[in-house]
């Protein structure tokens, strides 16, 4: 269970957010550029510190005080993935394992799954500076996976990518949701990938307040404001 109530204040506004996120449970943060999703996901990482509250998962406190980065069982993964060019493709895959881990069947058996469902069998020995931009996004999306993070943040990861890797994407955080059972929140700005990867429920920030809860059939349905009408309006 994800608990989470907190502020943090920005140069243009306060972001102000609440949250009860079960296992295997996935929420769409939606709303337009600059609302504050982004800073929801970074508090939730620990890349920034919110200003007061909590944040509990798992009976882990990640706030306050700060927890470590590397304490956090997170998975964070933004439109830029942040390879390490000097590694191979499956050492930077495989960076967050120990070594024990890399040698476990079940690791072992994962690993192979992500490499053929994400195609990076041609790739898998070839150094991440030579790779494309949409290569390299699907190496960053195993790293994340590969420790089987129990909860996923996603921020925009797919901008800019080819629709139909897009839906491949989508179709395989879906599955792999369900049957590992981790928890996501996503942010995008565009409500059809959040609707197709988040379909259950959906928070809307505007200028870092909380403006609707509810199922996307409720916020298409009845928008709350005439901004989240506009952003709604093709779907």
């Amino acid at each position: 269970m994800l608990d989470a109530q907190f502020t943090k204040h920005r140069r243009d506004f306060t972001v102000s957010f609440s949250l009860k996120l079960g296992p295997g449970e996935s929420l769409g943060l939606f709303g337009a550029s600059g609302a504050g999703k982004s800073t929801v996901l970074a508090c939730i990482a620990g890349i920034e510190d919110p200003d007061d509250g909590y944040i509990n998962f798992r009976d882990v406190r990640f706030f306050p005080p700060p927890l470590p980065l590397h304490h956090r069982q997170v998975g964070y993964l933004t439109q830029e993935p942040s390879l390490f060019p000097h590694l191979s493709v499956r050492d930077n895959v495989t960076f967050g394992l120990s070594r024990d881990q890399q040698s476990d069947p079940q690791y072992v058996d994962w690993l192979a799954t992500l490499k053929d469902r994400l195609g990076l069998a041609d790739l898998w020995s070839a150094p991440a500076s030579r790779i494309s931009g949409g290569q390299a996004r699907r190496v960053g999306l195993a790293r994340m996976l590969a420790r089987k993070p129990p909860l996923i943040l996603l921020d925009e990861p797919f901008a800019g990518l080819d629709r139909q890797l897009v839906r491949e994407l989508i179709d395989d955080l879906v599955l792999w949701s369900k049957t590992l059972g981790f928890s996501m929140i996503a942010v995008d700005h565009q409500a059809d990938v959040l609707r197709r990867l988040c379909p259950a429920m959906a928070v809307v920030l505007e200028q870092g307040q909380v403006v609707q809860r509810g199922s996307w059939t409720e916020l298409c349905g009845s928008p709350a404001t005439p901004l989240l009408r506009s952003l709604l309006a093709p779907l």
